[in-house]
């Protein structure tokens, strides 16, 4: 591969990011994706525009401008659901991804588990995807196995083989690690998951923005994934689940819209996802969603994953360059290069990189287990988006450099 090349093949989107800048019109070195990414023009004119001229609320009114606003909230759905290969009926609206978890723990998980029964997670999931499991297993009395990772950091399914058993009935990974970027063998996950009789769910949060995902090809059950991590809003996510799965799964809220007949003596649910969209959606924020949708889909997530390879190929070759470097995660970590500096808090080196307008994660990352199994307190982490480029690595390593020297390191 002819690297160079391939790290500007997308530099020309750049210009479709407003926030790419600074407040004084200065290049800000965004190297933080994966907490959150920034927002192209289509997304942010898709918001305005149904925030203004088109808005009204949906499935309510009778009125023209509710019901054209209602079909491009459906739209919206269909749109996000064939993104990752799924059914307009597959897939529920949530405010994020933390909320399509604890949704299929607080539906799925109390109707499905019991004491006794266990739910297989690894170490290197994000708190939303522990914390959910940890509180319903406490509820019903199941009880959690973490697997371990291998040398590289990636989960280690063939231990995870081992300790699956038939009283495991839910099996909860993360699809790309927020941390080290390592990418689960997905179909493996499920065929040993399924092998037992559990349920596969898959945190996509980090897998959907950089590569094509195709529920049917990963042969999960659940696969919860936010907007704002996809260049869309924050405050609004999505769960998709099999059909089937989802027509047992009882109500998650109650109120307006998820409802069929209520009375005071009985009252009888929607079907569908609607079931689980209690009360007014997030209308504007769905519809931003699917613009971002869009967006990626029209540039093809294969070339921004191999756009955001380049980047950490670059990186990761850099800074194993440095004696007094220590890197987490595989070399082909997808869109992510965490790191540690010897004797510099991660916190320190993000303070001193924002003198010079480059933006990168220091800290726990929501992954306090996996800073434990590390045996780190933190890791600085540089994670990549379609706008990134290669002067944005450079800015990185020359902030680097300049922090070993006021540490006295240079």
């Amino acid at each position: 591969m002819n690297a160079p090349a391939t790290i500007t093949a997308l530099a020309g989107l750049r210009a479709d990011f407003p926030g790419m800048v600074t407040h004084d019109g200065k290049p800000w070195h965004y190297l933080d994706t994966a907490a959150t990414a920034q927002k192209p023009r289509a997304v942010i004119d898709a918001m305005a525009r149904a925030l203004g001229e088109d808005y009204a609320t949906v499935h309510r009114g009778v009125y023209t401008r509710s019901a054209e606003m209602t079909l491009a909230y459906e739209a919206a759905r269909r749109t996000v659901a064939r993104f990752i290969g799924g059914h307009e009926d597959e897939l529920v609206f949530t405010r994020g991804a933390t909320e399509a978890i604890n949704l299929v723990a607080q539906t799925w998980g109390r109707a499905n588990l019991k004491a006794g029964d266990r739910i297989l997670l690894s170490q290197a999931e994000h708190h939303s995807n522990i914390v959910p499991w940890q509180m319903v297993a406490e509820e019903v009395g199941a009880e959690i196995d973490v697997c371990p990772l291998t040398d590289d950091h990636r989960i280690d399914l063939d231990a995870a083989e081992a300790m699956l058993t038939e009283r495991h009935k839910l099996v909860a990974l993360g699809h790309v690690s927020n941390v080290t970027g390592a990418l689960l063998d997905a179909p493996r996950a499920a065929a040993l998951a399924h092998k037992v009789g559990a349920k596969l769910l898959l945190d996509g949060c980090q897998s959907a923005p950089h590569m094509g995902v195709d529920v049917a090809a990963l042969a999960c059950d659940f696969y919860v994934f936010s907007a704002h991590k996809l260049y869309g809003p924050t405050g609004i996510g999505a769960l998709w689940a099999k059909a089937e799965i989802l027509a047992d799964m009882p109500p998650y809220q109650g109120g307006g819209a998820m409802i069929d007949r209520v009375t005071f003596a009985k009252t009888t649910y929607a079907s569908g996802p609607q079931r689980f969209e209690a009360g007014t959606p997030a209308i504007t924020e769905a519809i931003a969603f699917a613009a971002a949708v869009d967006y990626v889909s029209a540039i093809g997530p294969a070339r921004i994953h191999a756009h955001e390879q380049a980047l950490v190929a670059k990186l990761r070759r850099d800074l194993g360059a440095m004696n007094d470097v220590r890197l987490f995660g595989p070399a082909d970590s997808a869109g992510i290069v965490s790191f540690a500096l010897d004797d510099i808090h991660p916190h320190d080196l993000g303070t001193i990189l924002d003198e010079s307008n480059v933006a990168i994660r220091a800290g726990h990352h929501c992954a306090q287990p996996l800073m434990d199994y590390l045996g780190v307190p933190a890791t600085a982490r540089a994670s990549f988006g379609l706008y990134s480029t290669e002067a944005d690595v450079d800015a990185l390593l020359a902030g680097i450099a300049r922090t070993r020297k006021i540490f006295g390191r240079g």
